[in-house]
């Protein structure tokens, strides 16, 4: 089992750091879907007792990233297309309201941290460097979550996210290299407009349209795992 060697961490809040740390190595699959999962032994690497351990995998698997099964197996969720194309529906909508709520109240730092994010992902995209790309995504996407000073536009999205990053680390070679970048622009430039409407819809257009090349809504489609129960050991 491929298990990374995580650093022993310090008290106070064992639980959050133990729930950062493994939700980021399975967002970016450091940890595979479907790889096995041992209180004991991360207990044992995080240097800790197995109760933060087994809150922060309660957490988890709360948000559908870690799954359960009789007779003690826990896993990392397996990826599922279906699953992550629903995602994107309801992404594309929470950001889109972000913008509609700030397009016309941004800064002019706020039209510079954009257009530097935005930068970033070009370069990122035709290095084909999935970390910087999607890490200077979400910067130019927290600019319009930030200014529109929404919690539960935050919350709502905190669950969502995950699922939507963790195909985009698996499937990151079929992501257009100019799509983003330019939908981007045309979402600046309808903030420049102060055009709330135009804005909404290429924000939203992003996304579905991510949504379509990493996750197609077909009849015909298959998941990268169908998969409900654990494999048997062999």
């Amino acid at each position: 089992m491929n298990t990374p060697q995580f650093q022993k961490l310090n008290r106070p809040s064992l639980r959050d750091q133990v729930y950062i740390t493994l939700k980021q190595g399975i967002i970016t699959l450091e940890l595979a879907p479907g790889q096995k999962l041992n209180d004991m032994e991360l207990a044992s690497q995080f240097g800790v007792s197995r109760t933060p351990v087994r809150e922060a995998l309660k957490r988890l698997e709360d948000e559908g990233l870690v799954e359960s099964f009789p007779g003690a197996i826990t896993r990392i969720a397996l990826l599922h297309e279906e699953t992550a194309a629903h995602a994107f529906v309801v992404a594309a909508a929470l950001h889109a309201l972000a913008a509609r709520l700030c397009a016309s109240q941004l800064t002019v730092e706020d039209y510079a941290e954009l257009e530097a994010a935005n930068q970033e992902l070009t370069v990122a995209l035709e290095q084909q460097d999935a970390e910087k790309a999607i890490a200077a995504d979400d910067r130019f996407h927290q600019v319009f979550l930030n200014r529109a000073a929404n919690p539960e536009l935050n919350a709502a999205l905190h669950g969502i996210m995950p699922k939507i990053r963790r195909l985009e680390y698996a499937k990151f070679s079929q992501v257009s290299r100019e799509h983003s970048p330019a939908d981007h622009l045309k979402i600046i430039t309808a903030c420049r407009e102060h055009n709330e409407a135009d804005a909404a819809h290429w924000m939203e257009h992003n996304w579905l349209s991510l949504g379509q090349w990493l996750a197609p809504r077909q009849n015909d489609s298959s998941t990268i795992s169908r998969s409900s129960e654990p494999a048997e050991e062999r």
